[in-house]
């Protein structure tokens, strides 16, 4: 019998305050989860609860702490782990979006050098991602990113 994983419904619950644009309770949310369970908490709790927060950053500096947070935790979760949560999850299939997040924060910052080091590092684990919205999504996103990188000479910060 699976217990009930109480930390990680009370994170869903501010990821929904996030979705229906309640910005400020989400990071209120986020913030008071993040107090209970850092640094040594549950590495799974620790990579939702961080990749969610870094998007509710208004200082793209901020943003790259989280993200930076989420990547370091997502090291520490199993597959099995995962799979606790949701059956069809494999750690690997986080590091798409977690290296794409931090190559966007990267080029945020004007560090193209670094962006493009994440680029490729999401790059690398696109075969984890499904044949599904989520996936495409991803995908899309890495693309538009690649192509303005592209455009764009190194720069170092």
């Amino acid at each position: 019998m699976t217990t009930e994983d109480k930390t990680m419904k009370r994170i869903e619950e501010a990821m929904e305050l996030q979705r229906t644009g309640d910005t400020d309770g989400a990071r209120e949310r986020f913030g008071e989860i993040w107090a209970e369970i850092a640094p040594d908490g549950d590495p799974f709790h620790r990579c939702v609860l961080a990749h969610y927060m870094a998007d509710l950053q208004p200082d793209p500096r901020d943003e790259l702490a989280w993200d930076l947070r989420a990547l370091d935790a997502a090291a520490s979760v199993t597959d099995d782990r995962a799979r606790q949560h949701d059956a069809s999850l494999a750690i690997r299939g986080f590091y798409p979006s977690l290296h794409l997040n931090l190559a966007a924060d990267f080029h945020r910052l004007e560090d193209t050098a670094q962006a493009r080091t994440h680029l490729a590092r999401a790059q690398e684990h696109l075969d984890a991602l499904g044949d599904d919205d989520y996936g495409h999504g991803i995908r899309s996103a890495i693309q538009r990113l690649a192509d303005r990188l592209a455009e764009e000479a190194p720069r170092h910060r």
